[in-house]
């Protein structure tokens, strides 16, 4: 088998493609959520409306869209609750909070628990779809929260590895490198970027420390297998087989 040396993240968007999102507008005011709805689909866009926190908050609605307009003042769970539930949950799906609260503090707050952009009601639908539009292209390269590889799928939201279809425990630091390998599966990753992804940019201590965290994550994932999914590539570093 093959393998290529990774060595930097390349993202290509098609220059002036219109690109189809998923809006969705979580709001308590029937007649704000209707305004938001025809005018985000007059754009070409899909928009679906949830009306309450605890509605949003229990269908994962943050982590279905592509994008997502959040009032702070919901019912049965707030805006800032709903943000925060997505946030913890590793959920990095755009957040434009829109609300009446609009001095600095509650500005603060809002980027605090993970808003992208902040919107001040009463608003213009023009300067709204400006701002989707634009917080779109800023992180439309987010990285996949699903990854599968062969036999295994690792949900970056839930922070849940399954192999075969059963759950395998893993630590965090596992569950890192873990990411980083299947985002490159056939490629070599080497040690150096293992540690800086765990341990940050600044890491400057030995990489054979990541050996031992590959030795137990092979531990886990190996099991009944004659040949490891995580290949040494001596001299370079590991490579995850890509089937």
């Amino acid at each position: 088998m093959a393998y290529y040396v990774f060595t930097e993240i390349q993202a290509t968007l098609a220059c002036g493609a219109f690109v189809t999102m998923h809006v969705a507008i979580i709001e308590d005011d029937p007649a704000i959520a209707k305004a938001v709805r025809t005018a985000v689909r007059e754009a070409g866009h899909e928009c679906s409306w949830i009306p309450d926190g605890e509605t949003a908050i229990r269908d994962q609605t943050i982590l279905s869209s592509d994008i997502v307009v959040l009032d702070l003042m919901l019912p049965k769970a707030s805006g800032l609750e709903v943000l925060e539930a997505a946030r913890s949950a590793g959920i990095r799906t755009p957040v434009i909070v829109l609300t009446a609260l609009g001095n600095v503090a509650d500005k603060l707050v809002g980027f605090q628990a993970g808003a992208d952009d902040y919107l001040v009601k009463p608003f213009e639908i023009d300067e709204l779809l400006a701002r989707i539009e634009a917080v779109h292209r800023r992180t439309s390269n987010k990285p996949a929260m699903e990854l599968t590889a062969g036999s295994l799928h690792l949900s970056l939201a839930t922070k849940r590895l399954t192999l075969d279809g059963r759950s395998v425990e893993l630590t965090p630091t596992e569950l890192t490198i873990l990411e980083l390998l299947m985002r490159f599966k056939g490629q070599v990753v080497t040690r150096k970027m293992l540690c800086e992804h765990v341990w940050g940019f600044n890491w400057d201590g030995p990489t054979n420390v990541i050996e031992v965290h590959i030795n137990r994550l092979r531990g886990k994932i190996d099991k009944g297998r004659e040949d490891s999914l995580i290949r040494t590539i001596r001299g370079r570093g590991y490579a995850l087989a890509s089937a």
